[in-house]
């Protein structure tokens, strides 16, 4: 008899090239139980630890016959449109991207019986009544949160095999572009004053603790939705300071300021965040403090 173990699933991580997608092909690359494919839209990779191939959500004949070629038995989406204000312009795009694409993939797992991870967000909520439980009302203010939601719907209706995972504020290592983390640091060491928002409330999420949600849903096998979010509920002004303190950096070059003041063409949901009590119960979700995480990133980065 074979354990368990041994046999190797099948993981295809799409938006492979992203943040989220760069940290998720790094820890299953370092799994000997996984057998991996990354695809995203840029025609190479930015990694190196496993395979890839280019291809384009959007385009059901594209991400189709890569997913039938490799046959996986998890396909993690974490690519989307993520650009919240240009989603109010360029909503054909966003709405393929972030609906259309998830619906074809989950016409493809429907088929195959693989079982599709989904990253979703906060922002289908409007921020009013935040922290937020999974059972909460969805009321997305602007037209990326609609696609998010419509993209959540889509999943619900479609017969595949699936899982949720709600997210909000995403900061940690990767290669390809810095974070909100390394945008703080660079900007105060170059002498930048930056203006950050006292009226956004959040529990900003540690990229490699979602990776790790991400591995015990498949681990464990579990489907529905799960919220995956930090510890801490802190406006984005407080979290930065939180940053310049570990990294001692200058704090008054952090001007405080509301987020009306940014002239941002799509509202932001402004009372947030995620309520983590399912993921800590059902999937052993233990995410790092801040401080945790800023070491980390410090030491992986040399910041």
């Amino acid at each position: 008899m074979f354990s368990h173990d041994i046999i190797k699933k099948r993981i295809l991580v799409v938006g492979a090239n992203g943040m989220l997608g760069q940290r998720v092909v790094k820890f299953y690359s370092e799994q000997d139980n996984a057998e991996l494919l990354g695809c995203s839209i840029e025609p190479e990779a930015v990694y190196k630890n496993a395979d890839y191939v280019c291809c384009d959500l959007s385009k059901r004949e594209s991400i189709k016959k890569i997913v039938y070629d490799f046959y996986p038995d998890f396909i993690i989406n974490a690519a989307a449109y993520t650009n919240v204000d240009k989603s109010e312009t360029e909503r054909e795009l966003a709405w393929k991207i972030n609906v259309k694409g998830v619906e074809y993939l989950a016409e493809m797992c429907r088929v195959l019986d693989a079982h599709l991870i989904h990253i979703s967000t906060d922002y289908i909520f409007d921020g009013t009544k935040g922290p937020y439980s999974e059972n909460a009302t969805p009321n997305p203010l602007g037209y990326y949160g609609r696609t998010k939601l419509a993209s959540e719907n889509a999943l619900k209706i479609s017969g595949a095999l699936n899982t949720i995972l709600r997210t909000n504020v995403l900061y940690g290592v990767a290669d390809s572009r810095p974070d909100f983390v390394r945008w703080v640091v660079n900007s105060i060491r170059s002498g930048k004053q930056i203006r950050i928002v006292i009226d956004q409330i959040n529990n900003p999420t540690f990229i490699d603790d979602l990776v790790q949600a991400i591995s015990k849903v498949i681990e464990f096998g579990k489907q529905g939705i799960y919220n995956i979010g930090g510890k801490e509920f802190l406006s984005r002004f407080d979290f930065t300071l939180r940053i310049a303190e570990f990294f001692n950096l200058d704090k008054k070059l952090i001007l405080p300021i509301n987020t009306p003041e940014l002239n941002q063409p799509a509202p932001r949901p402004l009372k947030s965040g995620l309520l983590i009590l399912k993921a800590e119960t059902e999937l052993s979700y233990c995410p790092h403090s801040i401080n945790e995480s800023l070491a980390i990133m410090k030491k992986e980065l040399s910041l």
